[in-house]
């Protein structure tokens, strides 16, 4: 975990790919701070606010980008960390996402290692229903009835087949998964960033 909090970027929390040193001497990735600026009015660091007039040109941190190698050659499991073709990915991360450790069949997302905390850190999120990564989360079948969930009861906070509306959840506050989904991506991204 030190690999990763020393050389993480402070803007996609990822660890820095493509590393840049602006010139109050922070680093970043070099999409992450270009995608920065991009929608700045003003041009500064995200972590001490230094503002840089007209806007810095950006050169590759080549002997950050070594260290960053070496450490991911010689620290086993961080390589690993990032999500490779067959992986179930992380919902949340951008750039470069992390493997998933969890899905939430409450959230209906996967997250990884970092974004999963507020599951573990927050009472409401502690009740949902986390499982192992799994890829296809809006085709799970109904536990009861094996059948396609395709509703998200807000009443019981789960996802529910349209035999169990019929049965169980007559008059409960129902919407689609997936309107269910979007709406609970944004609150655990902004807890995140917020932490």
């Amino acid at each position: 975990m030190f690999f990763q909090d020393r050389f993480k970027c402070s803007v996609c929390l990822d660890i820095l790919k493509e590393p840049v040193s602006i010139p109050c001497g922070h680093n970043y990735c070099k999409q992450c701070i270009e995608d920065y600026w991009d929608t700045a009015e003003v041009f500064c660091c995200p972590q001490c606010r230094q503002a840089f007039f007209p806007r810095p040109v950006l050169q590759k941190n080549n002997l950050l980008a070594e260290i960053i190698l070496k450490s991911m050659q010689e620290e086993p499991g961080v390589v690993a960390s990032y999500a490779e073709p067959g992986d179930v990915s992380c919902d949340v991360c951008t750039g470069s996402k992390y493997r998933a450790v969890h899905s939430c069949l409450t959230c209906l997302a996967s997250y990884c290692e970092t974004h999963i905390q507020p599951h573990k850190e927050t009472t409401a999120l502690k009740e949902h229903k986390l499982e192992k990564p799994s890829r296809n989360l809006r085709q799970k079948p109904c536990s009861e009835h094996q059948a396609v969930v395709q509703l998200f009861c807000r009443t019981d906070q789960k996802c529910v087949c349209l035999l169990c509306v019929a049965v169980k959840h007559k008059n409960h506050d129902l919407v689609e998964m997936e309107m269910e989904k979007e709406e609970k991506q944004v609150w655990p991204t902004q807890k995140v960033r917020s932490v």
